[in-house]
């Protein structure tokens, strides 16, 4: 009983780590200056339920009853975060359930609109899902093709990068996140 407990308290520690560690990615500076998401509060918290979509995907992929309950816990750890974030920019405590409701079935949202185009590797679908997604609040005229193009090339890159690694370096926090070298922002940026 006692190891069980300890077994869940780390698998808790280690998804709130690697949950962390999807943050500080889905912030890189590269998406939103080169591919044109936008840096807004809404634009931060899309490009962080991609990359907890992505991460999630990845753990859901071992299809065994420990990945299940890891991704459970990432999803956790991302929704503890929110509703801490939510108190600090002062929303008030009777309505952070709500708002907490309403963020989960965006992200419920999203993932319905990714995981058909990110499994079958649709560069097309993908497009559109994270123009309707990841885009929805960018200002007129809104993101460019290329733009678009660039972020879900990324999207599909991540998702292969990620399949490549084992899922004990994954649950251990020994992912090695995938982002574009010089060359390929350069190539993207033309």
């Amino acid at each position: 009983m006692f190891s069980a407990f300890l077994s869940q308290r780390r698998r808790r520690r280690a998804a709130e780590d690697l949950y962390v560690s999807a943050v500080s990615q889905a912030r890189a500076p590269f998406f939103f200056e080169c591919c044109g998401v936008p840096d807004t509060v809404d634009g931060r918290f899309d490009m962080i339920a991609l990359y907890v979509f992505l991460l999630i995907h990845r753990v859901r992929a071992e299809k065994t009853q420990e990945s299940s309950a890891f991704a459970q816990e990432i999803f956790d750890a991302m929704f503890r975060d929110m509703d801490r974030n939510l108190r600090e920019m002062g929303v008030g405590d009777l309505s952070v359930g709500k708002h907490i409701k309403g963020m989960a079935k965006a992200y419920y949202g999203r993932v319905a609109a990714y995981e058909p185009p990110v499994e079958s590797g649709d560069l097309q679908a993908l497009e559109a899902a994270l123009l309707r997604n990841l885009y929805r609040s960018a200002s007129a005229p809104g993101p460019a093709a290329e733009q678009v193009r660039s972020m879900a090339v990324c999207v599909l890159q991540i998702v292969e990068h990620m399949t490549k690694q084992s899922f004990q370096d994954v649950m251990g926090n020994r992912l090695a996140w995938w982002m574009p070298s010089t060359d390929e922002r350069a190539r993207i940026d033309a």
